[in-house]
């Protein structure tokens, strides 16, 4: 059963069934087994997610090899861990202790020793000055300028060994601070400079993983990698030598400064880029020299760097102008317009091209250099226009093309369809078409006169009256009796009345009609229309009778 402690005072100590739990259960302390070994280790992990998130070991470098370790005070107040023979394989070093500390572990993740008889400010010791492989919130890296000293970020050997291993995450402190990844003595990559929003070089990508940044989702439950470097080949510091700068969408990635060569042509051009370039003109040293103006770039490495927070760039180029070594000037923070001065002296190493959160920089170069740097700039501006007029010309002509091409075939589909209209007119002469000012003479305008009566089907015509006297043929108007003919009309007009009969079941359906039309069988005979007035006799004792209103709906489709 394990044991859940809030804190320990000097006369306490946690055992291996043991731990010590942050005050909102955020965090939790105590000793683990890692991986397929039997070693412990005393970890502080995240207490609610799964699998277990380990942030920080204490004895990373010296596991314990028995189930009966303890961490407690020293009698005079310092953190240590002690191992079943009593020897002690960590120590805090504490350079302050207490006889009334605490040990507490807060629920940002860090283990804390406060003096008890103090203000809860005062804390004589706590593991966010020494972090592991994890950076958490509230933690800070940090460099003494004077001495050189820093703390970093340290990766594990491997996934299931805390030990101390090959990659380092750190401040460097020469020149104008900067992150920087080293493997061993050997600079890996450089995060950049902090312009006041971010941190110039941070990669968008996934390649090496050296540093990665995770998000909990608590939605689901997992980690999210936010961000992590380096992103690809122009993040290896210094890959394309100094005076130069990397663009991971050319091939090759690297290429001079305008104004410089490469120092070894013909190493540089069996894609060996490490001896960098060299200026094709020297500088004048005085104020004929001028700057390139370079846009959405990952700022040079800024260990031989020069800055002031407080300068204007106008100033910044000023000063750059008035010593010799200068090479390049920048804004420090690019927040409000940009404030601050960065000057760089001698040679510019690790610059590149960023796509999405560069910034500016000025490259000095020789009068004449400028000037050829501008022309060059100016034939790449129009070569870029006129490319970008032929490829406007070029797909308008394609568009042009295409809309053509679909207004012929439209064209010929229209004409097809007439032709076919044409013939199936041609071919249906047996069913005529007429108009509505036709239909209206036919019926007197529809008048009242020539109604028989009225149904599901509208109002049915002198046709059934002048069908049962055998006179059909007068149904068909004078205007129109020369074009059509007779037996035609008369099937048409049988047809008519056979839809129209009072009885649903005794109408034709659509496919019979159909079968009618195209065909030369012999039809029915038709049946009363329905509402055909019934000529009854008048009776004050009975109801007046009508016929039974029987509807039926098809699907609609021409008749």
């Amino acid at each position: 059963m394990i044991i859940a402690l809030t804190s320990i005072t000097p006369h306490e100590s946690i055992h291996y069934n043991e731990t010590l739990v942050s005050a909102a259960a955020t965090f939790e302390a105590g000793f683990l087994t890692l991986g397929n070994t039997q070693n412990l280790y005393f970890c502080i992990w995240y207490m609610n997610i799964s699998p277990t998130t380990i942030v920080w070991v204490a004895n990373r470098d010296t596991p314990i090899y028995n189930k009966t370790p303890v961490f407690k005070f020293t009698d005079g107040g310092n953190p240590v861990i002690l191992d079943a023979s009593g020897i002690t394989v960590w120590s805090s070093n504490a350079s302050k202790t207490s006889v009334e500390a605490v040990l507490l572990l807060l629920d940002t993740g860090n283990l804390v020793v406060r003096d008890g008889s103090s203000t809860e400010s005062n804390i004589v010791w706590q593991s966010f000055d020494y972090p592991g492989d994890t950076l958490l919130p509230g933690m800070t890296l940090h460099v003494n300028r004077d001495s050189g000293v820093y703390n970093s970020l340290i990766s594990w050997k491997n996934s299931s060994d805390p030990e101390r291993g090959d990659f380092a995450y750190h401040l460097d402190g020469h020149g104008f601070p900067q992150l920087v990844i080293t493997k061993g003595s050997t600079l890996l990559y450089r995060l950049g400079s902090w312009n006041g929003v971010f941190f110039s070089g941070i990669p968008v990508g996934t390649l090496y993983r050296t540093m990665q940044r995770f998000l909990w989702s608590s939605q689901r439950e997992t980690w999210q990698l936010f961000q992590d470097g380096p992103a690809d080949r122009c993040d290896n510091y210094g890959l394309c030598g100094a005076n130069s700068d990397c663009n991971i969408n050319n091939d090759p990635p690297c290429e001079c400064l305008a104004g410089f060569t490469p120092k070894f042509p013909a190493i540089w051009d069996s894609i060996d880029w490490n001896d960098g370039c060299v200026r094709k003109v020297n500088l004048a040293c005085d104020d004929s020299d001028g700057f390139l103006n370079y846009t959405g770039m990952k700022l040079p490495d800024t260990s031989s760097s020069w800055f002031d927070k407080n300068m204007s760039l106008q100033e910044c180029e000023k000063q750059c102008l008035k010593n010799c070594n200068c090479s390049a000037y920048s804004n420090l923070d690019i927040r409000d317009g940009g404030s601050g001065c960065m000057i760089w002296f001698n040679d510019i190493m690790d610059m590149r091209k960023e796509s999405s959160q560069g910034q500016e920089i000025y490259i000095r170069l020789a009068a004449s250099e400028l000037s050829n740097a501008s022309n060059n700039a100016n034939k790449k501006r129009l070569a870029g226009i006129l490319v970008g007029i032929g490829t406007f010309i070029l797909g308008m002509t394609t568009v042009g093309y295409v809309i053509y091409i679909r207004r012929r075939k439209l064209l010929k589909s229209d004409k097809d369809t007439i032709v076919k209209k044409e013939d199936n007119e041609k071919e249906n002469i047996e069913l005529p078409i007429f108009d509505f000012p036709t239909i209206a003479n036919a019926t007197d305008n529809f008048s009242q006169c020539n109604i028989l009566g009225e149904g599901g089907y509208g109002p049915v015509y002198k046709a059934w009256k002048l069908w049962n006297e055998d006179r059909q043929l007068e149904f068909i108007d004078d205007s129109i009796g020369d074009s059509i003919i007779d037996v035609e009309a008369l099937r048409c007009i049988q047809m008519g009345l056979l839809c129209v009969q009072e009885r649903p079941d005794d109408r034709p359906d659509m496919s019979s009609v159909a079968l009618m039309l195209n065909g030369e069988r012999v039809l029915p005979n038709p049946k009363q229309p329905g509402f055909y007035p019934h000529q009854l006799a008048p009776s004050s004792n009975k109801s007046e009778q009508f016929s039974e209103n029987e509807m039926e709906i098809s699907l609609l489709e021409p008749r």
